[in-house]
């Protein structure tokens, strides 16, 4: 297997990296509990999804 025949300095090592930082995820209002939830997912707060109840949340 080949190897690197010189390290690789700092800046190229982190201009590499440049692009690896993590994000937040991104949130969304639930229109029925006004809650934040994830988009595309069921509220975890109320249990609806496109206006209609997917999850009994009644524990």
């Amino acid at each position: 297997m080949p190897n690197p025949k010189r390290r690789h300095s700092k800046r190229r090592k982190n201009q590499r990296r440049a692009h690896d930082a993590l994000t937040a995820p991104t949130l969304s209002e639930c229109p029925q509990c006004h809650q934040m939830k994830m988009p595309h997912q069921a509220c975890p707060e109320c249990g609806y999804y496109k206006g209609r109840e997917v999850v009994d949340t009644s524990s």
